[in-house]
């Protein structure tokens, strides 16, 4: 890094990061703040345990993005000083410190800026993620496993808590299906821009030739939803089933009809729940996630009138988002951003943020007027 781009860079570095601050309002965020930690201070908090835990994840949350803010504020004061420092005394040492830093600040400036276009109307909300093994087989139910164990370990790698309703076990290996929240602030807005088709190339294990195979699965991000959203449904347009839980599960789980499956009959949408050993629970999770489909079904239903409106013909932005190729090399490339790594084993791991922030940013650029 030259010298003599320096302060350009720091000049760059503050407005960038002026805005940012500009975007959260932080004056704001310092409200908030104090409003919640009274909400958490309240002695009858727990009282409503869902309500209690919005509050303290709310609260979390806003706390870390302060102190996160603040903290690269300082850091980039402090980094014109270490500048000057080194220039002053002419120390290779400090001036390698420095440019170590500058790196540093500049990708974590780059990653606060990714938050700031959260900005969406459900944005902010817990993400109900549902994973589907789609052609391939055998492949694609042990693919959309593997999925799976992404975005969990995605959510832990965070410090997410999630909460897996239901699970769909193939009869040779991996999953048919699985549905799971992510609860955490701007989960969904974060994880929407996985929906789509999720492609895998490798040498089939459960092919005796050890021939090449292509599968698919698909993922599917919904918000959650909340009171406001009124998202009324008539008891008669619900079938209720009730039903053993399958796979793996302690004894109660699996030797009651606990397992609840809700049909709506206008749209034919069905959802399952089997995690909880009360059928009442099982019902409830159940009615969270038909409620949140259908909220993205009239949302779904409201975009295609205003495309319509547009006269916008595209197809969805969602199919074929990703390609893991395991053989003949080791690739994965999201087809949208054309952001790849060869480090498929990380990537599988959980560690994707790199392809959530190149999504983010590509869709603020795809959803931009022309």
């Amino acid at each position: 890094m030259a010298p003599v781009d320096v302060p350009e860079q720091l000049r760059e570095l503050d407005q960038t990061l002026s805005s940012i601050e500009a975007v959260l309002d932080l004056d704001r965020m310092r409200r908030d703040l104090v409003d919640l930690n009274e909400q958490a201070a309240a002695p009858d908090l727990w009282d409503d345990p869902e309500r209690a835990q919005k509050v303290n994840s709310r609260l979390s949350h806003i706390q870390g993005d302060l102190a996160r803010v603040e903290s690269l504020r300082r850091r980039l004061d402090d980094l014109g000083v270490l500048f000057e420092l080194a220039a002053g005394e002419d120390d290779a040492a400090t001036l390698a410190e420095a440019e170590t830093e500058m790196t540093s600040i500049v990708k974590s400036i780059g990653e606060l800026e990714v938050r700031t276009l959260l900005s969406g109307e459900y944005d902010e909300r817990d993400a109900l993620v549902t994973i589907r093994a789609e052609a391939g087989g055998v492949d694609a139910a042990d693919f959309a496993e593997m999925l799976l164990r992404m975005y969990t370990r995605w959510a832990e790698r965070h410090g997410y808590p999630t909460e897996v309703y239901d699970t769909s076990y193939a009869e040779e290996a991996g999953i048919k299906s699985a549905t799971f929240a992510v609860k955490a602030p701007y989960s969904y807005g974060t994880l929407s821009v996985e929906q789509g088709t999720h492609r895998l190339v490798r040498i089939s294990p459960f092919d005796n030739q050890g021939r090449r195979q292509t599968s698919f699965a698909g993922v599917e991000v919904v918000p959650v939803v909340e009171q406001s959203d009124h998202i009324e449904i008539p008891d008669d347009e619900i079938r209720v089933d009730v039903y053993r839980s399958s796979g793996p599960g302690g004894q109660g789980v699996n030797t009651t009809d606990s397992a609840v499956r809700l049909t709506h009959i206008p749209t034919g949408i069905v959802v399952s729940c089997q995690n909880e050993r009360s059928q009442l629970q099982n019902r409830a999770s159940a009615m969270t996630v038909l409620q949140a489909k259908l909220l993205a079904r009239r949302r779904e239903e409201e975009q295609a009138k205003i495309n319509a409106l547009k006269g916008d013909n595209s197809g969805s932005w969602g199919n074929q988002m990703r390609s893991y190729v395991l053989h003949p090399y080791q690739m994965v490339k999201d087809l949208r951003t054309e952001y790849e790594t060869g480090n498929t084993s990380a990537v599988l791991d959980g560690e994707i943020d790199e392809f959530i922030e190149a999504g983010i940013r590509w869709r603020r650029t795809a959803d931009a007027p022309a």
